[in-house]
C-alpha cells in the first residue's frame, strides 16, 4: 500500500524533474517539495544536511510531521490551506524548526507555489541556515528566480495522453516544436498528427510502455518548419490514472555528436588515418577483391625508427606532431585506391592491391623509404626519422589477415636487425621467432602431463605494518628440452592457442590448496591473487570451476583474488561484463593488473566492481627517479581510495621507493626488496621465519 501511494506521488509530480535535477545539484541550500496534503514530493541534499532526514524517511511524510515545532503546527497547515484554497501566499520569513534529533534550526524561509499540468498545487520551501546567510544569500535569490522560471525554460516537449494516444494536455515553453497549434491536437491522437512511419514506431512503443509497466523510448526524425530535426520519445504509463506521459526532446545535436564519435570508432584521431580496426577491415575486402580477380595484394608494415627517443627527449608533442606530418608523407606516396593505416604508436599498415609481381611491391616500398629522406622540421628543429619496412605478399606469404599481418611483421623486425633505414620481405627462412614459437607450442602442448609447469608465490606485505597479508600466484616452466621459458614467451602462446585455459585451471588450483596448506599451518587467513587471461573469460565453464576449485580446497571466496589486466575489458563483448557480475556475486575480490600501463583503466574502474588496484611495476620503478613517475603513483593512490579500492604497488626494489610508498599511503606491496617469488616449500620457510619490518632488521 505504502509503495503504491509513493509511486502515485511520484507520477503525479514526473513533470519536475528538470527542476528537481537543478536542486539535486546544490547542497548549500534546502529545498523542499510539498503536495496540497503537505506531503513531502521533494527533498534535496541540503534538506538531508540541515534537517537529519534522508529523502527515503521524509518523503510522503507531512510538513508538520517532519521539522515543525508542535506550537507552530496548527498556523502552518492553516497557512498553507489558505495559500491552497485562497491564494494567500506565506510571506518569507526568519523561523526557527526542528532537526531530526529535536534541536531548533534556525533558517530564513521563503515559498513558491506552481500548478502543475495535473491542475494540483505544489509548493516548495527554500530554507537557508542562517549561519551561513552570507555567503548563501546571493545564490538564495539566485536560485529562487531560477525555481519560478524553470518549467518555462524546460525545452522538452510534454504529452499528457490517454492509453489509446488521445491527446489530454500538453506543456511546450518553446512552441516551434510543436507542429500544429493546440487547437489542432487536443482532444485527438498523437498517432493522427504524426507520419504514417513515426506513428506505427510511436504505437509499438506506447503498446510497450503500457504492457511492461515502465519507459519505452525510440529516436525519430521529423521535418520542422525550421528544417529536420532528430526527436527523442520517451512514454511512461500511469497505470493508477490510466493514463500515459510522453517526453519529447530535440537531440539534434547528440545525434550529431553520435555521428563524429562511431567516425571516431573507423578513425585515429590524431593521424586521422583509418585505425587498427578500419584498417583490418579494409585488409579483409582487399583479399576478397584479390581472390575473386587472381591478382597479388601487399601489406607493408611500418615502424619509425627510434620514435621513443622523440618522445623521451623532446616530449609527447613534438612526437605527435612528427606522427602526423609521417602520415602526410605516407598518403602523398601511394596510390588512391591503396590505404595507408595507423596501428598504433608509431606503427603504419600500407594495403596495395593490384599488384603484378614482387617488383611492384619493391617499387613502393622504394617510394615510402625516399619519403622520409628529407627532414621534418618541427618547432624549428630538423628532425631526420627512417623507416624499417615488413613486407608480406598474398597469396605466397598469407592467404588471410592475421597471417598476412603476423608476417609483414616479422619482416619488419627483420628490417631492424639489418640496420633499419630498410625494408625486408618475409621469408620463411628469416623466421627464427616463428620456429621458436612453434617449438613452444609444441612442448607446451605435453607439459601439464609431463608437470613441467610449477606454480611460485611471491608475497605481498601491508606497507604500514609490515605483515604478510597475502601472496601472487606467479606460473613457471622449465622443459627438458628447451629449458626455462620465461612467462613473457610462453604466455601469450598459450593464450593463442587456447591451451592456457587448462593451464589457467592448474594454477588456480595449485594456489587455493597452498593456500589451504599456508591458512591450516600458520593458523591465520591470506588473500591469494591469481592472474586470468583474456582466453580465460571465454570459457564458460569459468566460474563453476572456480567456484568448485574454492569448495574443495575448503577456502571462502573473499580470500581469491583474480588479477586483469585492460586487454581482458577492451573486447567490450557481453560475455565480459556477465562474467565479472558474477564473479563479483560470487565474492571473490577483483584487482585491475598493470594500472597505468592503458588508456581507458579509468574508465573501466568506473564501469566495473574492482575491489583492489596494482599499479605497474615501470611507474614504482621511476617513482625515487623522477616527479612524473611519483605524482603519478601518489595520484593513483589517492583516486583509488576514492573509490574504495585497496592499492598494491608492484616490484618495489629500493627501501627509498617504499618509504615513498608509506608517504602515499599505498596499502600494500610486493617485489624483490622482500623476496623474489618462490616455491611452496621455500615460500612457507620464508613466510614462518620473516620478521623483518620494513627499514627495521
Amino acid at each position: 500500500m505504502e509503495s503504491s501511494k509513493i509511486n502515485h506521488i511520484s507520477h503525479e509530480f514526473i513533470i519536475n524533474d528538470p527542476l528537481h535535477q537543478l536542486f539535486d545539484a546544490v547542497a548549500a541550500i534546502s529545498v523542499q517539495g510539498y503536495d496540497e496534503q503537505r506531503r513531502v514530493i521533494y527533498w534535496n541534499l541540503g534538506s538531508e544536511l540541515l534537517y537529519g532526514y534522508s529523502k527515503e524517511e521524509a518523503f510522503g511524510n507531512k510538513l508538520e510531521d517532519l521539522i515543525i515545532p508542535h506550537a507552530m503546527r496548527e498556523g502552518v497547515i492553516q497557512a498553507h490551506s489558505k495559500w491552497i484554497n485562497k491564494g494567500i501566499e506565506i510571506p518569507a520569513a526568519e523561523i526557527t524548526l526542528n532537526n531530526k534529533d529535536g534541536s531548533d534550526v534556525n533558517v530564513f524561509s521563503s515559498h513558491v507555489m506552481f500548478i502543475n499540468q495535473y491542475n494540483k498545487k505544489q509548493m516548495y520551501c527554500i530554507d537557508i541556515d542562517l549561519k551561513a546567510v552570507k555567503t548563501a544569500q546571493a545564490e538564495a535569490l539566485l536560485r529562487g528566480k531560477m525555481l519560478a522560471t524553470v518549467l518555462e525554460a524546460t525545452p522538452d516537449l510534454f504529452f499528457l495522453m490517454e492509453e489509446n494516444g488521445t491527446i489530454i494536455d500538453y506543456h511546450a515553453s518553446d512552441k516551434s516544436y510543436l507542429r500544429l497549434p493546440p487547437n489542432k491536437f487536443l482532444g485527438k491522437s498523437m498517432l493522427a498528427m504524426l507520419p504514417k512511419a513515426i506513428a506505427a514506431e510511436f504505437k509499438l512503443n506506447l503498446d510497450k510502455a503500457i504492457e511492461q509497466q515502465g519507459v519505452a523510448s525510440f529516436i525519430y526524425e521529423l521535418t520542422m518548419p525550421h528544417g529536420l530535426v532528430n526527436f527523442e520519445a520517451r512514454i511512461s504509463h500511469l497505470p493508477e490514472h490510466k493514463h500515459v506521459v510522453t517526453i519529447v526532446r530535440d537531440v539534434t545535436e547528440q545525434h550529431k555528436t553520435a555521428e563524429v564519435i562511431r567516425k571516431h570508432a573507423y578513425f585515429d584521431t590524431l593521424t586521422l588515418l583509418p585505425n587498427r580496426f578500419l584498417s583490418l577491415d579494409r585488409l579483409d575486402k582487399m583479399l576478397q577483391e584479390a581472390k575473386r580477380h587472381n591478382e597479388k595484394a601487399a601489406v607493408f608494415f611500418l615502424d619509425l625508427d627510434d620514435f621513443k627517443k622523440v618522445n623521451d627527449t623532446l616530449g609527447h608533442e613534438v612526437g605527435d606532431t612528427l606522427l602526423k606530418e609521417a602520415s602526410k608523407r605516407l598518403n602523398q606516396v601511394i596510390r588512391e585506391e591503396d590505404t595507408v593505416g595507423r596501428l598504433g604508436g608509431d606503427e603504419f599498415i600500407v594495403l596495395t592491391k593490384s599488384l603484378t609481381n614482387k617488383n611492384s611491391a619493391l617499387s613502393i616500398v622504394e617510394k615510402l623509404l625516399n619519403a622520409f629522406r628529407e627532414p621534418f622540421s618541427i618547432n624549428g628543429r630538423e628532425l631526420i626519422i627512417t623507416l624499417s619496412v615488413g613486407i608480406a605478399v598474398y597469396p605466397e606469404n598469407g592467404t588471410n589477415a592475421s597471417d598476412l599481418l603476423r608476417n609483414a611483421d616479422t619482416a619488419m623486425y627483420q628490417a631492424k636487425a639489418l640496420g633499419r633505414n630498410s625494408h625486408s620481405f618475409f621469408t620463411k627462412e628469416m623466421n627464427v621467432g616463428i620456429l621458436r614459437r612453434f617449438e613452444i607450442e609444441e612442448q607446451m602442448r605435453g607439459a601439464l602431463e609431463r608437470k613441467e609447469f610449477e606454480v611460485y608465490y611471491q608475497p605481498q606485505f601491508n606497507v604500514e605494518s609490515g605483515a604478510v597479508i597475502g601472496a601472487e600466484a606467479l606460473l613457471r616452466w622449465h622443459n627438458q628440452s628447451l629449458g626455462t621459458i620465461t612467462p613473457d614467451e610462453f604466455i601469450p602462446i598459450a593464450e593463442h592457442t587456447g591451451l592456457i585455459v587448462d593451464i589457467g585451471r592448474f594454477v588456480i588450483e595449485q594456489a587455493l590448496d597452498f593456500l589451504n596448506t599456508w591458512q591450516m599451518q600458520s593458523k591465520q587467513h591470506y588473500t591469494m591473487a591469481v592472474n586470468l587471461s583474456p582466453r580465460q573469460f571465454r570459457d564458460n565453464q569459468l566460474l563453476s570451476f572456480i567456484k568448485s576449485a574454492l569448495q574443495q580446497s575448503n577456502i571462502p571466496a573473499e580470500y581469491l583474488e583474480l588479477e586483469i589486466t585492460e586487454g581482458v575489458l577492451m573486447t567490450g563483448q557481453s560475455f565480459i561484463d556477465d562474467t565479472l557480475a558474477q564473479i563479483n556475486a560470487a565474492g571473490i575480490k577483483l584487482s585491475m593488473d598493470d594500472f597505468g600501463t592503458g588508456y581507458s583503466s579509468l574508465s573501466y574502474l568506473r564501469q566495473y566492481d574492482f575491489d583492489v588496484l596494482k599499479i605497474d611495476r615501470s611507474f614504482v620503478n621511476g617513482i625515487a627517479l623522477n616527479k612524473a613517475d611519483r605524482d603519478l603513483v601518489k595520484a593513483a593512490v589517492a583516486m583509488a581510495h576514492s573509490l574504495d579500492l585497496m592499492v598494491v604497488a608492484e616490484g618495489v626494489e629500493t627501501k627509498e621507493q617504499l618509504t615513498i610508498l608509506e608517504e602515499f599511503n599505498c596499502d600494500y606491496a610486493q617485489g624483490y626488496y622482500f623476496s623474489k617469488p618462490l616455491p611452496a616449500k621455500a615460500f612457507i620457510k620464508f613466510v614462518n621465519t620473516y620478521t623483518y619490518k620494513f627499514g627495521k632488521q
